[in-house]
């Protein structure tokens, strides 16, 4: 297990811009940069022994400057969207800044993804990783408190990639922290994802208005399209769903890590990703809003070019009581964990 670590970039204020590239004993390497937390990089080898990247990103810092797809980046304080940027804590209005027509997403104008994390890496013989800590301020876009955030990256010698959130707050505040990595099993920039075969474990999901805000009914998935209780094709039925899939399910065995929330096959190659977590939802998205998307080596990405497994809590939360809550108070820890395991099936 190693980490070597260069300098990627620096940006306008003149500080360093690093990537970290966590190498295992079965020939695979996960880079990170410290700018986003943004994983750029997951080769892994064919059967002919050649490298194959299986997620989507860019060549340089300096691309990832232009990421409107959060491309591979920890999203927060609040992934997914809040309704107008609107909630209520503690009987105190609040009101986010607005980044998608009249909503808030994904931590609004300059979230995480935009930040450069102090990071420090690690080695042991069986993993070895990096960790990345911010401080969000209060009031940073409009946020209540002081959040001291930690989000540790631990790559291991069973090819599993381990994301660990931690956080804490000096006051009441909202979060709810996702990984917005974009996978194509057949490696990027290799044609759509729709031939991936994906099986979900659950039985629900959040409806959803034309904007993506939750109406607040969970509704059952038999009998629908979004229905991924048994292994079936991502392009099934998805020219019957506007721009694709961009929907959350309601995990059925959430903290459960002997079952996978999620599993995702490529038949030719029998790459294999399983994802576990402790979070009570999981966001299918299929990047049906990727047009002409500069990606690497001088090439672009266009819809379907990848899907997403963000493991989360339900999107506008704070405005709907029966929902998971992302509420953290002082003296709490906020805790959240996802597993992304690669293998080869035949």
């Amino acid at each position: 297990m190693q980490v070597t670590k260069s300098v990627w970039g620096i940006n306008k204020q003149g500080k360093e811009v690093f990537i970290y590239t966590l190498s295992n004993v079965n020939n695979q390497s996960v880079s990170i940069t410290n700018y986003g937390g943004i994983i750029t990089s997951w080769l892994v080898p064919d059967d002919n022994g050649k490298m194959v990247d299986i997620v989507l990103g860019k060549d340089s810092f300096e691309d990832y400057l232009d990421n409107p797809a959060y491309m591979g980046c920890i999203v927060g304080r609040v992934a997914n969207r809040i309704k107008n940027g609107r909630f209520s804590l503690n009987g105190k209005e609040y009101q986010l800044a607005l980044n998608d027509v009249q909503n808030h997403n994904h931590g609004g104008i300059s979230g995480f993804d935009k930040v450069i994390w102090d990071s420090e890496s690690f080695e042991n013989e069986d993993n070895c990783g990096v960790v990345f800590r911010y401080l969000s301020p209060d009031g940073e876009e409009n946020y209540p408190g002081n959040l001291r955030v930690t989000v540790t990256y631990t790559f291991t010698k069973n090819d599993e990639l381990i994301i660990h959130y931690q956080a804490e707050t000096d006051k009441s505040t909202v979060v709810n922290l996702t990984n917005h990595s974009y996978f194509n099993l057949k490696g990027e920039n290799n044609g759509d994802a729709l031939d991936t075969i994906l099986k979900i474990n659950s039985f629900e999901f959040t409806e959803t208005d034309v904007q993506y805000i939750p109406t607040g009914r969970i509704l059952p998935l038999k009998n629908t399209c979004y229905d991924f209780t048994e292994f079936r094709k991502l392009g099934e039925c998805i020219s019957e769903i506007a721009y694709g899939y961009n929907v959350n399910y309601v995990l059925k065995n959430p903290s459960d890590f002997t079952i996978p929330a999620a599993i995702a096959l490529d038949a030719t190659s029998g790459r294999t990703l399983e994802v576990f977590t402790t979070e009570p939802g999981l966001q299918l998205y299929t990047a049906g809003y990727i047009q002409n998307e500069k990606g690497k080596k001088g090439k672009y990405y266009d819809v379907y070019a990848g899907f997403c497994l963000e493991t989360q809590h339900f999107a506008d939360a704070p405005n709907h009581p029966h929902f998971p809550t992302i509420v953290l108070n002082p003296a709490e820890k906020y805790e959240s964990k996802t597993i992304y395991k690669l293998s080869i099936k035949y």
